[in-house]
């Protein structure tokens, strides 16, 4: 399931997004019972529990002990909710790094928290990137890899290239893990019966594998596909030592690219 950001009123979604953290706009009459912070944190606890398809403005009201059409008092609609909780829960993100041991150790520390914070929070994958929320926390967390970029050396375009390149890996191959977490519930088969009755097939249907695909059964043989840890998924197993791997791999580019800079 994918949800685009910025689908609502741009100018009331922006003036939502960009109020002071736990500022309302002021109504007459009598204070209003709920807050749009308060909306939006309950939001984020339902989709932390059921991912998106689980989110409703019915769902949030029932959890708040209000109707859905109560919240539209606070919030115009889901796709302006969407955008705030997006933005909020981005608050979570470390804003400092110690640059003391260098760009690098700053670097892996931070796509490390990326990391963690999307299999936290992973309905964050289902928000497309391909535009963005444009709030505060968003460009905080921005703002905070741009210093640890700068200190490469490198200049501002290749910086703005490579930060890219780094957010989309991390992004990438964490929802590979948050989707295969969720599999086995969402399927009914373990990620081991699928293997095993997928693989028994392959043999049988495709006797000729191993000439027909050479370099995968060179693999094979050598071990390529075995991995250190029999009681975690093997998906979930496998995508945690691409990232580290690829990890080294795209920070081994920049140094590279950083070293040959005049």
């Amino acid at each position: 399931m994918v949800v685009f950001a910025g689908q609502g009123d741009a100018r009331r979604a922006m003036s939502l997004l960009w109020r002071e953290a736990g500022a309302e706009e002021p109504r007459p009459g009598p204070k209003p019972a709920l807050t749009v912070d308060a909306v939006v944190a309950a939001a984020i606890e339902i989709a932390d529990e059921h991912g998106m398809a689980g989110l409703s403005m019915r769902a949030v009201g029932e959890r708040l002990g209000r109707t859905g059409m109560a919240l539209y008092t606070y919030v115009p609609s889901k796709s302006e909710l969407v955008d705030l909780m997006y933005d909020a829960v981005l608050a979570e993100a470390r804003h400092t790094y110690d640059l003391g041991g260098g760009w690098r150790t700053a670097l892996v520390a931070w796509a490390e928290d990326l990391w963690e914070f999307y299999l936290r929070h992973p309905w964050v994958l289902q928000v497309s990137q391909a535009r963005p929320v444009l709030g505060p926390n968003e460009y905080v967390v921005l703002d905070t890899v741009l210093r640890i970029m700068f200190e490469t050396g490198l200049e501002p375009p290749a910086v703005r290239r490579l930060t890219g390149a780094l957010f989309q890996f991390v992004r990438a191959i964490a929802q590979v893990v948050a989707e295969a977490r969720v599999a086995a519930a969402a399927t009914g088969t373990s990620d081991e019966q699928w293997w095993y009755a997928r693989s028994a097939l392959l043999m049988e249907l495709a006797p000729d594998f191993h000439t027909r695909f050479p370099m995968v059964t060179k693999l094979a043989k050598a071990d390529g596909f075995t991995l250190a840890d029999e009681t975690v998924p093997y998906q979930e197993q496998a995508s945690t030592e691409t990232f580290h791997a690829g990890l080294k791999a795209l920070l081994d580019g920049i140094e590279a690219s950083a070293s040959r800079k005049p």
